[in-house]
C-alpha cells in the first residue's frame, strides 16, 4: 500500500541549508590524523575564549582554498559548513581578525620551530614517511611596501633587499628555507633574513641537521642530505666531513666541472638511463632522456665521486650562452674575412704567406679557408682595336670563406647538455648507490621545488597583508 502524501505546511517543513566545502573536508581529515589542533593547543597557551589550534586549522584551510587576507577570514568562513570542518558549529566571529592576530602573537611567543617540529614528528610517525633522503632548498618571498623596522636587531628575521630569485631587486623580501623528507614533506621550515646566502644557510643547517633528524629518531649515518649547488664551498664540505653523506650539484664555476665533463665526452662510455620523470610527457614537454658517466674530482684536497649526467633536454641557459658565443665567433670571423679580402699583394709568395697566417688565427667555432687569386692590372686608356690586351702588372688577392668547426661545436653542444653531481655516498658497498641511483635520488629534489613553487603562488603567501615580522613568521609556520 502506497505511503500517504502529506502536503507541505508551515508545521512540517524543515529549514535546509547548503554550503560549499569542496576539498576542505579532506584537509580537515588529515589535520585530525596529525592531531594538529591538539598539538597547537598544547604548545600555545592563551587566555582567550578560542582554541589556538582551531584558529590555526582555520588558517590552514583558508590557505589551501586560495588564502584570504586575515581580516577577511571571518567572512570567508561565513558560507562554510563549520561543523563539518571543525567538529562543532562555530560562529564565523570565532575567526575575527582580533582573534587571529592575538593567536599569531601567541604562536610566535611559543616558538614556531617547536610547533613545526611537533607537527612534522606526528607526520613521520602516523604516515610512516621515509627519512632516507633529506632535501634542502630555499626561495625568496617578495613583499610590497616599506616594512619600516623590519631590519632592526630585535626582529626574528630581517625584511630587506637581497638576491631576488624572482628578479625583483626593487622589492624587499625574506627567505624561506625548507628541509623535506619523503621527497616533499617538510620537517623543518624557517624564515630567514632577506639577504641570507644559500651557502651560509647550508653551512648552518649542516651543523644542525643531525640534531633535527635525531629528534625524529634518525641517526646521522642513516640519511643522505640532498641540496643544490650552493652547498659546495670549502667550509660546507668540511662541515659534512666523513660522517654526513650528501648529494649535490657541482657548480660550473669550478675548473673540475669542465674537466670531468670533457673527460666523459672523450671516453664516450655512457650508461643509458632513459626517462626518469614521474609525470607523463607532453607535446610541449617531451621529457628528458638521461645517460651517465662516473668519474672523480678533487676539491680542497679531497676526492669525491662525480656523476656526469647528459640530458637530452639541454640546459636552456647554457644553450643561450652557446648561441651567443657562436654568434660572436661568426661575427669576428666575417670581420677578419672582410679585412683579409681588402688587401692586395704584388708577390704570390707574400699573398700565400699572409693567407696561411690568417688561417692560423681561427676563432673558437669558425676558421677561414683562404685561396690566393690572380688579378691582372691593365694600363689606362682604351686598347687598340683587334690588339691583345696586355696587363701591366699581376696583383694577388685573398678570397676568404668562413667555415664552421662542426666537430668542436658538436662537442661543445654535448658539453652544454651535461651537469655534474657531486657525492660522497659509496658506490661499491652493499648499501651503496650506483651512478643511476645518485641521479634518481637527486631528481627527487623536484618534490621540494614543487613545494617552493606552491608557496610562492600569489594566492598562497606571496601577498602578505602583515607588517610585523613576528606575525609574518607565525603565518609562515601556517
Amino acid at each position: 500500500m502506497a505511503e500517504p502524501f502529506w502536503p507541505a505546511t508551515a508545521n512540517n517543513v524543515q529549514a535546509i541549508s547548503a554550503a560549499e566545502v569542496n576539498h576542505l573536508p579532506i584537509i580537515a581529515s588529515y589535520a585530525r590524523r596529525l592531531g594538529l589542533v591538539e598539538i597547537v593547543n598544547r604548545l600555545v597557551p592563551v587566555e582567550m575564549d578560542v582554541e589556538p589550534g582551531v584558529i590555526a586549522l582555520g588558517m590552514v584551510l583558508d590557505t589551501l582554498s586560495g588564502r584570504s587576507p586575515l581580516y577577511h577570514l571571518e567572512a570567508s568562513f561565513e558560507p562554510c559548513d563549520r561543523e563539518l570542518l571543525f567538529g562543532e558549529a562555530l560562529s564565523p566571529g570565532y575567526f575575527s581578525d582580533d582573534n587571529v592576530g592575538r593567536v599569531l602573537d601567541r604562536i610566535y611567543e611559543a616558538g614556531t620551530q617547536k610547533i613545526f617540529s611537533s607537527v612534522s614528528g606526528a607526520a613521520l610517525q602516523r604516515f610512516e614517511l621515509s627519512t632516507k633522503h633529506v632535501h634542502f632548498d630555499t626561495t625568496s618571498v617578495n613583499l610590497y611596501g616599506d616594512y619600516l623596522g623590519g631590519e632592526g636587531e630585535d626582529v626574528p628575521f630581517k625584511i630587506t633587499h637581497g638576491y631576488s630569485k624572482d628578479r625583483r631587486p626593487d622589492l624587499k623580501q625574506f627567505v624561506l628555507s625548507l628541509l623535506c623528507v619523503g621527497t616533499d614533506v617538510p620537517i623543518v621550515g624557517k624564515l630567514e633574513d632577506g639577504n641570507a646566502s644559500d651557502k651560509t644557510l647550508n653551512h648552518r643547517l649542516l651543523s644542525e641537521v643531525s640534531r633535527h633528524m635525531k629528534a625524529h629518531g634518525v641517526e646521522r649515518d642513516a640519511f643522505i642530505y640532498i641540496a643544490d649547488s650552493a652547498m659546495v664551498t670549502e667550509a660546507n664540505l668540511a662541515q659534512a666531513g666523513d660522517g654526513q653523506q650528501f648529494i649535490t650539484r657541482l657548480p660550473a664555476t669550478y675548473n673540475e666541472h669542465e674537466r670531468v665533463i670533457l673527460s666523459a665526452i672523450e671516453a664516450d662510455r655512457w650508461e643509458e638511463i632513459g626517462r626518469i620523470a614521474q609525470t607523463p610527457a607532453t607535446k610541449n614537454r617531451p621529457g628528458a632522456a638521461y645517460r651517465v658517466h662516473e668519474g672523480t674530482v678533487t676539491l680542497y684536497g679531497k676526492a669525491y665521486r662525480a656523476v656526469v649526467v647528459h640530458s637530452s633536454a639541454h640546459d636552456k641557459r647554457r644553450q643561450r650562452r652557446l648561441e651567443r658565443e657562436l654568434g660572436a665567433s661568426l661575427k669576428e670571423s666575417k670581420a677578419a674575412a672582410k679585412a683579409c679580402e681588402s688587401k692586395k699583394f704584388f708577390c704570390q709568395a707574400d699573398a700565400e704567406a699572409a693567407g696561411t697566417e690568417m688561417m692560423a688565427q681561427s676563432t673558437a667555432y669558425h676558421q677561414l679557408k683562404i685561396n690566393v687569386e690572380e688579378r691582372p692590372r691593365y694600363g689606362r686608356g682604351r686598347p687598340k682595336q683587334n690588339a691583345p690586351r696586355t696587363p701591366v702588372a699581376i696583383e694577388y688577392e685573398l678570397k676568404a670563406e668562413v667555415i664552421e668547426k662542426t666537430e668542436v661545436l658538436a662537442k661543445r653542444r654535448e658539453q652544454a647538455g651535461c651537469f655534474v653531481l657531486l657525492t660522497n655516498v659509496p658506490g661499491e658497498d652493499p648499501g651503496g648507490y650506483s651512478a643511476e641511483m645518485i641521479l634518481r635520488t637527486y631528481k627527487e629534489q623536484h618534490g621540494i621545488e614543487k613545494n617552493v613553487g606552491f608557496l610562492k603562488d600569489d594566492q598562497i603567501v606571496n601577498a602578505l597583508f602583515l607588517k610585523r615580522p613576528e606575525r609574518i613568521e607565525a603565518l609562515g609556520l601556517i
